[in-house]
């Protein structure tokens, strides 16, 4: 049983990993990273400020090219909205935001 309590949790982490979730983005709740985005209306904001459906914000050349710039997009945007988002919500918005339309490693 102890061996158990031990190895559960590399297994978990193993299993995230081969979804492809990247280190910076272990752990994130994406379901919740998925209701803040909808509780915030991000994607009628990005309507607004970049026409369209809002996607010509994702990968705009020089912006946005990892990981960590992508997160601090994120907390860019919180703090310019003043939304007040904890750390781990920033995690899961960016989360949601590169399985979904960056895809970095």
């Amino acid at each position: 049983m102890i061996a158990f309590r031990f190895l559960l949790p590399l297994f978990l982490v193993s299993a995230v990993q081969a979804q492809g979730v990247p280190a910076l983005y272990q752990g994130a709740d994406l379901k919740l990273g998925e209701r803040l985005l909808a509780k915030h209306q991000c994607d009628s904001c990005h309507r607004e400020k970049f026409g369209g459906d809002g996607s010509a914000i994702y990968r705009p050349k020089g912006k946005v090219n990892s990981l960590s710039a992508l997160r601090g997009m994120v907390e860019s945007c919180d703090q310019a909205l003043n939304v007040g988002l904890f750390p781990e919500e920033v995690n899961s918005i960016s989360a949601v935001l590169n399985r979904d339309h960056y895809r970095f490693k």
